[in-house]
């Protein structure tokens, strides 16, 4: 048990989250990487004591993170129990349920029997008797909106989840659920997109819908996935993500997209950052935007990317040489869900 540093909240910017009257840290852990049972939970652990003294308050789970799947939702239990015991009400914890987490019909998508049945799994997990957020992780074309939803709001009304989220929906879908979720009497807290300099699918539309509807946004791999750092300006290095199977293909890394990436790298050498603090910050730069989540494998990493808060204004001259090479790049992973 360690005592966590007296100025972690002077630190951090906090955000309200919509029209809610939640807040949440400029910058939030997710635990998609690197807090499975392939990693030392010692490493774990000093990253998220660090993450707190840093005041981030905000911890963003699913249920099929690891791997393997549960396993990140296991240490994060562990963790709580070891070294946030007695914080449970300064922190935010969120989970989801969408993707495959056990074999058969029932442990995958939207369907109400797989996603209370996954929160209750969660709960367990972790020890907790309710999380903060409860998402839809994806948008299931073949169930019922209302089912979906109805799940949710059942989630709160039991006690299990304090709000309701939903990720990776269309804007449409986004302000449906937002319709069905306001009827029931459970409003539609956040939306989790991805969102970055390579990947800005949420402009032209998303966004707009959620400063109408008052539904805050927390955007995921604002680095997508490594890119917008340092780790391929000269190709890709070994032991990287993009150097063996998984979530992220080399064959994504094409000459014309490295090019963008060296030329927004000088962008943010010239603002005095490194080019994933850069990155960082410009997906604050929207105030409909409440939160970005980052990944961390150390805590010098981790460290880095919350020096992004130290230079988070830009002027107009540095945005527009930035859409200059910040486009759309085709690393959207997560499009099919989004285009429903």
């Amino acid at each position: 048990m360690t005592t966590p540093d007296k100025d972690r909240y002077a630190r951090m910017p906090y955000r309200r989250t919509g029209r809610s009257g939640l807040k949440l840290p400029a910058i939030s852990l997710g635990l998609w990487q690197n807090f499975g049972g392939d990693r030392p939970i010692e490493t774990q652990r000093a990253i998220v004591r660090r993450a707190f003294d840093l005041g981030i308050t905000h911890f963003d789970l699913a249920n099929n993170y690891g791997p393997p799947y549960g396993s990140a939702e296991e240490n994060f239990g562990r963790i709580l129990r070891s070294d946030l015991a007695g914080h449970r009400d300064e922190l935010v914890i969120s989970t989801k349920a969408g993707y495959d987490m056990w074999p058969g019909p029932y442990g995958i998508w939207g369907s109400r029997k797989y996603l209370l049945a996954s929160l209750d799994q969660s709960l367990k997990r972790m020890g907790l008797e309710y999380v903060d957020i409860f998402y839809s992780h994806r948008f299931d074309p073949e169930t019922p909106l209302e089912e979906t939803l109805g799940a949710l709001d059942t989630a709160v009304r039991q006690g299990k989840a304090l709000y309701a989220g939903i990720s990776s929906y269309s804007a449409r879908r986004t302000k449906d659920a937002a319709a069905i979720l306001r009827k029931l009497g459970t409003p539609l807290l956040i939306h989790q997109p991805s969102y970055s300099m390579l990947n800005r699918w949420i402009e032209p539309d998303l966004l707009k819908v959620l400063g109408e509807e008052g539904i805050g946004c927390i955007v995921f791999s604002p680095l997508a996935q490594g890119l917008l750092t340092d780790r391929y300006l000269a190709g890709v290095p070994a032991g990287s993500r993009a150097s063996h199977p998984g979530s992220f293909s080399a064959d994504l890394l094409t000459e014309d997209l490295l090019a963008k990436v060296r030329a927004l790298n000088q962008i943010a050498r010239r603002r005095g950052q490194t080019l994933a603090q850069m990155a960082l910050a410009w997906t604050l730069r929207d105030p409909r935007v409440t939160s970005t989540l980052i990944g961390a494998s150390s805590v010098a990493q981790l460290e880095q990317n919350v020096g992004a808060l130290d230079k988070l204004q830009f002027s107009a001259e540095e945005l527009k040489d930035i859409d200059r090479y910040a486009t759309e790049s085709g690393i959207n992973l997560w499009a099919a869900s989004s285009a429903g």
